[in-house]
């Protein structure tokens, strides 16, 4: 039948590409439907890393690693308010995906420690090779269909209950192709939607939005008149770590303190445990006076920078003019504002406590979660980065089981419906873990045609 395919997926960044690379490889025929003028969305202005375990890239490192710390850093992460049968199945799966998107022609550089990881299991990608393997994978498999600037505006069920048809535009027309297996919604989270926002996480107005461009919640809206439940939406919090200037072309961030950084107000006080996750850092950023803070730190954590690093590298950011540096604390303190004498305390109560091995004022024990050991701030130079909060990924979306299909208020699945990537709630609950949404998005992406073509084999 003309315009009906196996699969219809709607949104095509890491969760869309990688669905549409394991469908083509199955055989199956697919239409991939992206509302962007470019295919990414927002995993290409992700933090670059992707939460695996077990690999050879940390073989070679000398890092044991297994699946049941991934689990239980995830959950310890999410609070509890995690939906632990969807971590267990990311636990399940995470290596064989690892494995699989090497063969894709994916590419990962190195591990490094990252938020919510009691070991080193961040393991970068440039996120503009991935999707571009990805894509040319499905692709070049003669399977699959491509439309960009196709916007999806309603799906609708067929006779059966099931649903079935994708109503879009595309060139000014109005079409409508069937789905014989189902629809995959991978169209991401609503960063970019203020509407959305105000509605759902109004404590987050002062927050920047840099989210993908067509980060509008559309898929959230699409899932929700088939009757999906939603998730996660009383944990929306934003990223800290980002320059303020992080709304323009240039998305600048350094995560130091997750490398010995302490983090201060304009009052020059410590206000937070520093190696906790990045989004309840950021939800305490929020509080301070004005929402003026910044990191501050050393030469010795400076030299812990890491060359082309998304997250780590901190003399790009110096060269870039958004890193101020010093001889002395209070010459630091005159160049960014700060009251001289708080800042002095600020720092020797800090490393008076980081040198008896107590952390009173917050209870600092590691550089982030588990890992590390803090050092005493001491060594000029001394820097100091003016860092804000950031809307650039959601994470609370519609309800979904293991096997990537959309559930109604009675934890039922509604037929013929999956999601996958950002626009799926219920997987980080209360927090994040750096390189999860990555990995979930290429996870569940696979779950999701497997489970379609295994319930609705046609093939």
């Amino acid at each position: 039948m003309e315009n009906s395919y196996h699969l219809i997926i709607v949104g095509a960044g890491m969760a869309g590409l990688c669905a549409a690379a394991e469908a083509a490889a199955q055989g199956a025929s697919v239409l991939v439907l992206e509302k962007e003028e470019k295919f990414g969305g927002s995993s290409l202005l992700s933090g670059r890393y992707m939460a695996f375990a077990g690999t050879d890239i940390q073989q070679r490192e000398g890092i044991a690693d297994q699946t049941e710390y991934l689990v239980a850093d995830m959950l310890a992460v999410g609070e509890g308010k995690n939906e632990v049968d969807l971590v267990e199945a990311y636990g399940e799966r995470q290596f064989e995906t690892y494995q699989w998107l090497v063969a894709q022609g994916v590419e990962f550089h190195k591990v490094q420690a990252v938020s919510g990881h009691s070991v080193p299991r961040g393991h970068t990608i440039t996120p503009l090779q991935a999707i571009t393997a990805l894509y040319e994978g499905a692709k070049s498999s003669g399977n699959v269909v491509f439309k960009t600037q196709a916007i999806v505006q309603r799906l609708r069920k067929n006779a059966a209950g099931r649903v079935a048809e994708v109503i879009y535009e595309h060139e000014g027309e109005i079409l409508t192709a069937t789905a014989e297996n189902g629809v995959l919604l991978t169209s991401g989270g609503f960063s970019k939607s203020e509407e959305l926002l105000s509605a759902f996480a109004p404590q987050l107005d002062g927050a920047l939005r840099i989210g993908g461009a067509g980060n509008v919640g559309d898929g959230i809206r699409l899932a929700s008149e088939q009757g999906a439940w939603l998730r996660d939406f009383p944990y929306l919090k934003g990223t800290f770590g980002f320059h303020p200037t992080a709304d323009g072309p240039w998305k600048s961030q350094a995560l130091a303190f997750y490398k010995g950084a302490i983090i201060v107000n304009k009052r020059a006080e410590r206000f937070v445990n520093e190696s906790i996750s990045y989004k309840l850092i950021g939800t305490e950023a929020l509080r301070q006076p004005d929402q003026i803070t910044y990191q501050i730190w050393d030469q010795a954590i400076m030299d812990q920078g890491v060359a082309v690093d998304a997250l780590y590298d901190f003399a790009k950011l110096q060269a870039l003019g958004l890193i101020e540096q010093a001889e002395t604390l209070e010459e630091l303190a005159e160049k960014i504002d700060l009251p001289i004498e708080a800042l002095n305390k600020t720092i020797s109560v800090y490393n008076g406590d980081v040198s008896n091995g107590s952390d009173r004022q917050f209870g600092r024990t590691s550089l982030t979660h588990h890992f590390g050991k803090p050092q005493p701030i001491r060594q000029a130079p001394f820097y100091a980065m003016h860092t804000t909060v950031a809307m650039l990924a959601t994470y609370a979306g519609v309800s979904v089981d293991r096997y990537a299909q959309v559930l109604n208020p009675y934890h039922e699945p509604i037929e013929g419906l999956y999601a996958a990537g950002e626009i799926a709630g219920g997987f980080h609950g209360a927090g994040y873990m750096t390189g999860s949404s990555l990995g979930k998005a290429a996870i569940f992406g696979r779950v999701a045609v497997q489970s379609a073509l295994t319930k609705h084999a046609v093939l």
